[in-house]
């Protein structure tokens, strides 16, 4: 066993900038400290194996990945079943506190984790850092979580080059943007855009989301800026309605999705604007209605991106966070930062629901911030039946609040 304490990092599920401003922040205040500070690639598929490939961190290294992009260890979605777990691996480097970065998923292995070192009389803390560019866990205050705010800077970049584009070259875009289970990011990506149309999960409260439905929308928002002698413009769709939608209505367009570790659909896989796209155009061309439009993808650009200040800021804080409640002789628990800039921990006990899951935060559809973005896109209303008769024989099928009852 080795003399000197250590803790262990490690990284799971996806990409979010702002994961090497979390390790470099851990790392240098345990240094301070006289701990050796060791990173495990490939997530918690390093501590179920024989070899595990360890990073040991220096100063050096933890100070120039601070504002990088991407993750300096490999990240794995790697979920164990029944393997063995490398004690060793603790005993050996003598690890006092496993800080885990990731989601909800992460979060609970980690704690499953150090409950099984415990029987085995190996007695380590456990302190997770909440992250997901999808901003959808229920942090206190409604905080974002890390890697959102860059994550939206970088699809804003994206997507106002496209909106410019469909201006230049007067034509439609469908672009679909990353978010498993809540329109987050889509959201704060086309409100900053002004985009005419944006589509995401949470406005189907009141009906079920249909492929036909999202197209309606999309046409909804075409129609009305022909209205009003404007032909250009890019309706953004969250890949979340995919997640919401029934099964009976994926098959009709023959997708057979992927399944990651945690049982969730592995939504990468699927050019989610290039499927509505195509449904877009074989609608409008039934409809007789010329309109020129192209996929856009909003997904992996995005991960890997430059932490903007927003997030350096915060991961600073989170960072700084781990060891101030490792000080305090907490585990078992995620370190949150409320507006003012307190840690605090947070215990999945308190966000998990009866099944032991964890509810994902969605964009409050009802907030006077979410009315007010929604009456500044452009769709078919009552008021435009008119003159919408030049292109539809039907407007009220393609009215937005009609569609979405």
């Amino acid at each position: 066993m080795s003399k000197n304490k250590s803790i262990l990092i490690i990284c799971g599920g996806g990409p979010a900038p702002g994961i090497n401003s979390v390790i470099s922040t851990v790392a240098k205040a345990f240094l301070k400290d006289g701990y050796r500070v060791l990173g495990l690639h490939e997530g918690f598929k390093g501590i179920f194996s024989e070899n595990p490939d360890i990073k040991e961190f220096d100063f050096d290294h933890a100070d120039r990945i601070f504002s990088r992009g991407g993750s300096t260890l490999i990240m794995s979605r790697f979920k164990p079943r029944n393997e063995k777990l490398n004690t060793n691996l603790f005993l050996e480097n003598n690890v006092k506190l496993l800080v885990s970065i990731g989601g909800d998923d992460t979060a609970s292995t980690a704690n499953r984790i150090t409950a099984f070192l415990e029987k085995e009389n190996i007695f380590i803390s456990n302190i997770h850092v909440p992250k997901t560019i999808d901003n959808d866990l229920p942090l206190p205050d409604r905080n974002p979580t890390f890697g959102f705010h860059s994550a939206k800077d970088e699809g804003v970049r994206i997507a106002n080059t496209t909106y410019e584009d469909a201006r230049t070259s007067q034509n439609w875009f469908v672009m679909c943007a990353m978010g498993r289970s809540a329109g987050h990011l889509a959201f704060g990506i086309a409100t900053s855009c002004h985009f005419p149309m944006m589509i995401i999960p949470e406005m189907f409260d009141k009906t079920s989301i249909t492929l036909d439905k999202v197209v309606r929308l999309i046409i909804s928002s075409i129609i009305k800026r022909k209205v009003e002698n404007i032909n250009y413009g890019v309706a953004m769709v969250s890949e979340g309605v995919f997640h919401s939608m029934p099964k009976s209505e994926l098959d009709k367009i023959g997708i057979n999705f992927t399944y990651d570790d945690h049982g969730h659909p592995e939504l990468g896989n699927v050019s989610k604007s290039h499927i509505f796209n195509m449904l877009l155009q074989k609608e409008l061309e039934e409809l007789g209605i010329n309109v020129k439009s192209r996929p856009v993808e909003l997904g992996y650009e995005l991960r890997c991106c430059r932490p903007i200040g927003f997030d350096l800021t915060l991961c600073t804080l989170l960072g700084l966070g781990v060891k101030k409640l490792f000080d305090k002789g907490l585990s078992g628990c995620m370190v949150t930062a409320n507006s003012r800039g307190e840690i605090t921990p947070l215990f999945l006990s308190e966000i998990q629901d009866e099944d032991g899951k964890i509810p994902p935060r969605l964009v409050d559809i009802n907030s006077e911030f979410a009315n007010l973005c929604f009456q500044n896109l452009d769709y078919l209303s009552e008021d435009d039946y008119a003159a919408a008769k030049k292109y539809l024989n039907n407007p009220a099928k393609y009215d937005f609040k009609r569609i979405l009852n």
